[in-house]
């Protein structure tokens, strides 16, 4: 009689399944990588923003409630920022999109949603970008 021998291991269906999963798995972290490193960089971002709104206030109290009239005046209440770059003073309303390595003060304004609007001469407000495709604002 012809006996047949079982011999283990895996079949050809297995082993593709088994990757095939894998691969799926694989996938789904790289799509989602990118959008968790997104979210990182727009909260780092946006504790720059109140960073640069704290030394905007200690610049204020250091120099009689007046408001800085160049970045050069808050240079020495900024320690290290971790998005932003450059920080940029202007008087009056947004004028635009921020570039993406940036900061603005605006005096004699307020923020609006993400948009910093003229208000009273003791108002300021600081923008920045976001990688969602809109602007960070907070008031000082």
């Amino acid at each position: 009689m012809n006996k047949r021998t079982q011999t283990s291991g895996f079949t050809i269906i297995e082993v593709v399944l088994v990757l095939a999963i894998a691969a799926l798995i694989f996938l789904m972290i790289f799509v989602a990588l990118p959008a968790l490193q997104r979210g990182q960089r727009d909260t780092a971002r946006k504790n720059d923003v109140g960073t640069i709104a704290s030394a905007v206030n200690t610049y204020r109290s250091n120099n009689r409630n007046q408001l800085p009239s160049a970045s050069a005046d808050l240079d020495s209440y900024l320690d290290e920022l971790s998005q932003v770059t450059s920080v940029d003073v202007q008087n009056g309303a947004s004028s635009g999109d921020e570039a993406e390595d940036t900061a603005t003060v605006y005096t004699e304004a307020e923020c609006d949603g993400p948009d910093a609007v003229d208000a009273g001469p003791r108002d300021a407000a600081v923008r920045a970008f976001v990688e969602n495709g809109d602007n960070y604002c907070q008031d000082i």
